[in-house]
């Protein structure tokens, strides 16, 4: 998992630098599908190409922003191999991945300060799927509920 993809749409744009940057000083490999400015763009344009490289299996982890983090996060969550979660705090970023196994993060950067933002970024990284009872719970994702 030493390469990620991050994007993110304007109101994102300065802390998805920073945690670019952050990352690169950790010896992560970005790939950064934009925004590239703080120019007002739509998320969908960027999230998408990530989402999709992630769907595919060609890349295993992604780091989304937007100034809520709900967009990108609904964006992300429209492929079916994505699991993208909203963290606003390192616990929900923990509970995430440990629950959930997560594979792609949504930060609401107007929300979160940088520094917050890259505690979320290192807990997400670094925490493992549990596995066992949660197993059964994220396969019913993808494939649903057998009624």
């Amino acid at each position: 998992m030493r390469t990620l993809l991050i994007a993110g749409d304007h109101a994102g744009f300065d802390t998805k630098e920073f945690i670019k940057q952050s990352l690169e000083e950790q010896q992560y490999t970005i790939i950064d599908f934009g925004a590239f400015s703080d120019e007002r763009m739509d998320y969908p344009d960027v999230v998408h190409p990530l989402a999709r490289e992630i769907n595919a299996g060609v890349y295993s982890t992604g780091i989304i922003l937007c100034g809520s983090g709900n967009g990108v996060n609904m964006t992300a969550n429209k492929y079916p191999n994505v699991r993208s979660a909203l963290c606003w705090t390192k616990e929900i970023a923990s509970l995430a991945r440990k629950h959930n196994n997560a594979n792609v993060i949504a930060i609401p950067a107007r929300f979160v300060d940088k520094q917050t933002a890259w505690d979320i970024v290192i807990t997400f990284l670094s925490t493992d799927f549990e596995e066992g009872r949660h197993c059964q719970r994220v396969n019913k994702i993808t494939t649903g509920i057998q009624l």
